[in-house]
């Protein structure tokens, strides 16, 4: 009897152990850390070498006449839509990221203003590195069945400034209206934009508190999901 007992003691003891060990393993040794947040490439600022003979510069700044932005501008495949939530893994703390570049939209400039804006996502593409997440998403959280794509509309116009015409990053405090599981809100946010190369680059996240979207609660069985997510996007625009 107490040999058994000390056989089940030791089975109890390694099951326990795995249970633990297992997402260690998996979560430091074998899983890809996640994505880093969606943000501007840094901008890049040329230095001339040094030279013994001092030569006076003097310094311009170009700004886009009104007549090259004015107009409709066009989502493009490099965009990028996604979410990250904060996950705990039997202990194990970790990120979920899922991300498409399944985006349609438009954006429009009239007189240096951004006077309208919107963009579509294909909530049924995103991807993350794990299928039973993605499974979960497409089915009880986003149900995108029933709610196939998430719409972001500007509510007010933006004006340019000339730096922001110029090349230079724009930040801009603003509202919209976004949809998402079948949810429509007015929301707040920041949005980080730039005119690069004939390419306008818009970034940001909205943060999505579960309940406020009807969302049920993305946890299960030993995974626990915070209360909240981000929903992050660096949507691209050329004519």
């Amino acid at each position: 009897m107490k040999s058994l007992s000390r056989k089940i003691i030791a089975a109890i003891a390694v099951l326990a152990i795995g249970a633990v060990a297992g997402p260690w393993v998996y979560i430091n040794l074998i899983k890809d850390d996640a994505p880093e947040a969606l943000t501007l490439e840094p901008s890049t600022t040329t230095i001339a070498p040094e030279s013994s003979t001092t030569i006076a510069i003097e310094s311009t700044t170009t700004i886009a006449p009104a007549s090259t932005i004015d107009g409709e501008w066009k989502v493009v495949a490099e965009s990028i839509v996604g979410y990250r939530v904060k996950e705990t893994i039997v202990g194990q703390k970790t990120e979920g990221v899922g991300r498409t570049s399944e985006i349609t939209g438009l954006l429009t400039i009239v007189d240096e203003q951004v006077t309208a804006a919107e963009f579509t996502v294909d909530m049924t593409t995103l991807v993350s590195d794990s299928t039973r997440r993605d499974r979960q998403v497409n089915t009880r959280i986003l149900d995108t069945v029933n709610f196939p794509t998430a719409t972001f509309t500007l509510k007010e116009p933006i004006t340019l400034t000339p730096e922001a015409l110029a090349g230079s990053d724009f930040s801009v405090d603003t509202t919209g209206t976004l949809t998402l599981r079948g949810v429509t809100k007015d929301i707040d946010l920041t949005l980080i934009a730039r005119l690069v190369d004939d390419v306008i680059e818009v970034n940001g996240s909205i943060q999505i508190v579960f309940t406020d979207w009807s969302i049920p609660d993305p946890s299960i069985s030993s995974i626990i999901v915070v209360d909240r997510g981000l929903l992050e996007f660096l949507v691209r625009f050329k004519r």
